[in-house]
C-alpha cells in the first residue's frame, strides 16, 4: 500500500478538524489542513512517521515553506508542490509572506 499526503496550508484550518484519509486499493491519500508553516512540519513529520513516502504541499506553499517541509521530513522523503507565484485565493499574495 502506498501511503502518501496532501498539506494545505489556509487561515483558520486545523490539523485535527481539516483531516481524512482517501483510501483505495494501492493507495492512502491523507489530506490535512493547516493554519501556517510551523503546523505544516509538524504534521508532515507525522505524515513521514506514519509511513507517507511522498508528500505534495498545496498551491499556498511558497518556495521557502516547501523547503522547510523538505529539511523537516529529510532526504528519503519525496516533497513535492503544486506552484503559484501568488495565489488566487490569498490576493495574490505568495504563503511565504503569510504563513511564516
Amino acid at each position: 500500500m502506498f501511503e502518501c499526503a496532501f498539506i494545505y496550508v489556509a487561515e483558520g484550518v486545523s490539523p485535527v478538524k481539516q483531516r481524512a484519509v482517501i483510501p483505495s486499493d494501492t493507495i492512502n491519500m491523507n489530506v490535512i489542513g493547516v493554519k501556517d508553516y510551523d503546523e505544516a512540519e509538524i504534521v508532515a513529520k507525522e505524515m513521514a512517521e506514519k509511513g507517507c513516502q511522498a508528500i505534495e504541499l498545496c498551491a499556498g506553499f511558497g518556495y521557502e515553506g516547501v523547503a522547510r517541509i523538505k529539511k523537516a521530513v529529510g532526504p528519503g522523503i519525496a516533497v513535492g508542490a503544486v506552484n503559484f507565484d501568488f495565489h488566487p485565493a490569498f490576493g495574490f499574495k505568495s504563503g511565504d509572506e503569510m504563513f511564516q
